[in-house]
């Protein structure tokens, strides 16, 4: 093709490593004649070599900042993960003149702002596509494809192990904890798997995409998270019954007064596509003014998955590299010059509807005395269902109510749960209707 090649170093050879040296490999005719220009792995930083790679003839070093240093190379591809080593990585990569491809949504979420502010001053590409939701293309298609559009909201289920866990819970009446030791046998969560069932993960992902459909700086610190491991198959089985699926959901949404940031298992109605999406699979749906609701659904995680993605930014890399960075989408979709200042609005401020469910003692009048209190907070009610218990003294009640903001919602949890006839505490999970 007349041009010389564009050589990459990967750092990182793991399942996500090795599967990009792989399709890179596999398809590198049909990827330069995309790129116009053929894409060479030159150099490889890795503690210890993949048995699933045929690495002959490549360079490999254990030291990954090698490869950032290396003046043969044109774009550093982290795949290390964390966050400390990946940043200093990333800095010094783009120091040395490097464009940087990254699958690190932790890296972005928390070292963004920085790690961007630096590659435009040196006139270098940060491309970060694999690091949202694995394979699916949602971070072009926010920051591209729906350029025309004022984005309303985006929702998505971005963490595949804890959708693994709230599919199996309700298609076989498992308990989490069961769930959750098959899902570490399976490999599709950690031994210690707090990032992924307290919504850690699913946050840095959702903080990225706030950033791209709102145009706000990356404000991770500010992202509210609640994780799925109080959720019973009680509630999964209430759910259903009112018509509901129970789905870990990142929601990100503008009003007048700030965005919200928020990830919490969440009641969606069942006849939603994304209600419909199962197992260790992701979607994103995106709701715009201009073409309505769209929704993006595939493979979150994966070897040949996720480097789907990291080659595609690989070949964006490589069609843009001579463009001035004026002339090149922006890393966080809007020009870094025009980034907006609406704040992320916190959690209590958040206008939700809800479902509770809470154990009372079978006397009459004790559900007037609840439904008061949700008056007395102008929180107007849905439906009830209340549950027969023959084995025991206290029935179950359970609470749709409509729309109304978190503060008065916690006002009127404490002054229910302080009813001499309300044992425990009261369960709540957030209801999103999710119309366009």
């Amino acid at each position: 093709m007349g041009f010389k090649p564009v050589k990459v170093g990967i750092c990182g050879l793991g399942t996500v490593g090795g599967g990009t040296f792989n399709v890179l490999k596999r398809n590198e005719v049909e990827i330069s004649r995309r790129a116009g220009r053929l894409i060479q792995v030159a150099a490889i930083g890795t503690r210890r070599p993949n048995p699933d790679c045929d690495t002959n003839g490549v360079q490999i070093t254990s030291d990954i900042f090698d490869v950032a240093r290396n003046p043969e190379i044109d774009v550093v591809v982290e795949l290390i993960g964390g966050t400390d080593v990946a940043r200093d990585l990333v800095l010094t990569a783009l120091d040395n003149g490097k464009h940087v491809v990254t699958a690190n949504k932790a890296l972005i979420a928390v070292h963004g702002n920085e790690i961007f502010e630096a590659a435009q001053r040196k006139n270098l590409i940060v491309a970060f596509e694999a690091s949202v939701a694995g394979g699916i293309p949602i971070v072009k298609a926010i920051r591209e494809g729906l350029a025309a559009n004022s984005i309303n909201w985006v929702a998505g289920i971005i963490n595949g192990t804890g959708n693994f866990i709230l599919t199996e819970m309700r298609d076989k009446g498992r308990a989490f904890d069961d769930v959750l030791a098959e899902a570490q046998a399976l490999g599709y969560a950690e031994a210690d798997p707090t990032f992924d069932v307290e919504g850690i993960d699913a946050a840095h992902k959702l903080t990225i995409l706030g950033s791209l459909a709102f145009g706000i700086p990356l404000q991770f610190q500010h992202a509210y998270t609640e994780g799925i491991s109080k959720i019973t198959t009680d509630d999964v089985r209430y759910a259903e019954e009112l018509g509901y699926r129970i789905k870990h959901l990142g929601i990100s949404r503008r009003t007048t007064e700030g965005v919200e940031l928020r990830v919490h298992p969440t009641l969606i109605p069942q006849d939603q596509l994304i209600a419909n999406v199962n197992g260790v699979m992701n979607a994103v749906m995106v709701d715009a003014d201009a073409v309505g609701p769209t929704l993006y659904y595939g493979a979150g995680a994966g070897a040949e998955a996720t480097a789907s993605a990291v080659i595609a930014d690989l070949v964006d890399v490589v069609r843009t590299m001579t463009a001035d960075r004026d002339n090149r989408v922006p890393h966080l979709a809007f020009h870094p010059s025009r980034l907006s200042s609406l704040p992320v609005l916190p959690m209590e401020e958040v206008e939700t509807a809800y479902y509770l469910r809470l154990q009372a003692e079978d006397h009459p009048g004790v559900l007037a005395e609840v439904t008061r209190i949700l008056a007395d907070q102008s929180i107007s009610i849905d439906a009830i269902l209340q549950k027969s218990a023959p084995d025991s003294d206290l029935i179950p009640v359970i609470i749709l109510t409509d729309a109304v903001q978190e503060k008065r919602m916690n006002a009127a949890i404490s002054a229910i749960e302080s009813l001499k006839e309300i044992r425990g505490a009261v369960t709540r999970i957030r209801v999103e209707r999710l119309n366009g």
